[in-house]
């Protein structure tokens, strides 16, 4: 995209409404159109100044439907993950407005929380963990216990599509390989926080660990914060599956923060900070296991998150590869 040193507000300004107005309609398979608008949405941000992106939000919506409404509503979604365009009058008025017309992307605070710190960020040396040593390293591992797995075997099933269908969400959306197992469990009694670990996980009637000790190498669980989950999450959708798309900052930071509530079982009304300080009653664990159902070749994923009553427990394992398995997932 060019940019034009006389006029850069009347380029951006065309250049929002030439995206908007060249999207086809039901030529595209599903989601295109959606992830062409957040593509462009975080490549302006990225290439313009503020102040020449400042005069798109000078006239309000009337409705959310406009590919140009969703495509302001992505920009001040990019803004507010650099920090930028805070105070700013027509900004603060449009997102408003779409607070007002149900917009989802409205929901979420104008400026990046603490616990989103790693969001975007790139850290040298850490990468995808693949092994138990990596896991390891980064993590203290939580102990396993006779106890543990006695809860475990006395875990009963709590099924909850909607909330499984949540917390799956930014691996859907990134277009990972293999469909994410998302659980969710109560318990007859409340877990001692240090009889929540692997023997635990273990004991849960998994997908992901079906066979597990079939191949080389023993499941392990360390202990992990809310800050973590979350960053996961939200590289899951924002990078994408190996053989998928990356969605933009914008609903990227969205789907991280609905799977999280739905780990979570909060319900959406929640404040995202009220969100966050429940997240500090929780125990969170990252496990991984060595069975046909994990590919250890690109990225695999696997928490475990104990509520604050101790009874309650919900389990998300993901993975992906750029292999063709025949195993179901």
């Amino acid at each position: 995209m060019s940019h034009n040193e006389e006029t850069p507000g009347d380029c951006v300004t065309f250049a929002v409404d030439l995206v908007s107005r060249l999207l086809p309609e039901g030529a595209m398979p599903p989601g295109e159109n959606d992830r062409l608008l957040r593509s462009a949405a975080a490549k302006l941000v990225k290439a313009q100044h503020l102040r020449d992106i400042e005069p798109l939000f000078g006239e309000l919506p009337d409705e959310v439907s406009n590919p140009a409404v969703e495509l302001r509503a992505c920009l001040l979604g990019e803004l507010a993950l650099i920090g930028s365009g805070g105070g700013r009058r027509s900004l603060e008025a449009y997102c408003d407005r779409l607070r007002e017309l149900g917009h989802p992307l409205a929901r979420l605070p104008r400026t990046r929380l603490d616990i989103e710190h790693r969001f975007t960020a790139r850290v040298r040396g850490l990468g995808s963990i693949k092994t138990a040593k990596q896991l390891r390293s980064r993590f203290p591992e939580a102990p396993s216990t006779d106890r543990g797995a006695i809860a475990g075997r006395g875990a009963r099933d709590a099924r909850d599509d909607g909330r499984a269908n949540a917390a799956a969400r930014p691996f859907r959306a990134g277009g990972w390989a293999r469909e994410p197992e998302a659980r969710f469990f109560t318990l007859p009694s409340p877990l001692s926080p240090d009889d929540f670990g692997i023997s635990f996980i273990k004991e849960l009637p998994l997908r992901c660990l079906a066979g597990e000790g079939g191949r080389r190498g023993s499941a392990l669980a360390c202990a992990t914060t809310p800050d973590d989950v979350l960053n996961e999450l939200f590289s899951t959708a924002y990078v994408g599956g190996v053989n998928g798309h990356g969605q933009g900052g914008a609903y990227a930071r969205l789907y991280a923060w609905e799977s999280l509530y739905a780990l979570m079982g909060l319900p959406s009304g929640v404040p995202l900070l009220e969100a966050v300080r429940r997240a500090a009653d929780h125990r969170w664990l990252r496990f991984m296991a060595f069975t046909d159902w994990f590919h250890h070749d690109t990225s695999d994923l696997g928490f475990a998150v104990l509520d604050p009553t101790r009874t309650r427990v919900a389990v998300l394992a993901a993975t992906d590869t750029d292999v063709h398995h025949d195993a179901p997932g």
